[in-house]
């Protein structure tokens, strides 16, 4: 064998074992709290859907007696809407920053900007760590993440209307422990 094969073979066989010793470990709070912000943010969004409007679904296909073989559903609880909310669900994790509990000292990222049709009072700005952008870049990363991993399973977790999506979704779902 030729020396430049076997210094090949050798640069591959390094690089191989360490691609494989130099895995990623993901910050457990960062993708926990994304997670949260997806259900609580998606939750928000079906709620503020009119719930008398509803949508056709269905194959639009001719029975063999002629008539159509679709039915309504609402529109807040359909797989199109949803997809819809979910595309956008990431751009509001600017609305998020780094919180941690005085008590505990347990960090997460929670919601401070309040919407504006709440009627709740500003959050205590004193325990939220403000980083800076890089820090909603991280969270609305970890989203984009998420959503894209788990994008049926949120969907029909949502059009399911389930209890408990936030649990459900960040807990049994997507093995992210709440």
């Amino acid at each position: 064998m030729s020396p430049w094969i076997k210094q090949v073979c050798l640069v591959l066989a390094a690089v191989f074992m360490l691609s494989s010793t130099t895995e990623s470990k993901k910050d457990e709070a960062l993708y926990c709290s994304a997670c949260m912000a997806i259900a609580e943010e998606m939750n928000y969004s079906v709620s503020q859907t009119d719930p008398k409007k509803t949508i056709h679904v269905g194959g639009f296909r001719l029975k063999p007696d002629g008539s159509l073989m679709d039915k309504k559903v609402p529109l807040a609880r359909s797989e199109t809407y949803l997809n819809e909310l979910l595309e956008e669900v990431c751009n509001s994790m600017s609305d998020y920053a780094l919180y941690e509990d005085p008590d505990t000292k347990e960090k997460s990222y929670k919601r401070f900007a309040p919407r504006g049709n709440d009627g709740v009072n500003f959050p205590d700005f004193k325990n939220f760590k403000f980083d800076g952008p890089e820090s909603s870049s991280a969270l609305k990363f970890a989203c984009e993440s998420i959503v894209e991993e788990l994008e049926d399973d949120i969907i029909s977790l949502f059009s399911s209307e389930a209890d408990h999506v936030a649990k459900m979704l960040c807990s049994e779902v997507s093995g992210i422990y709440i």
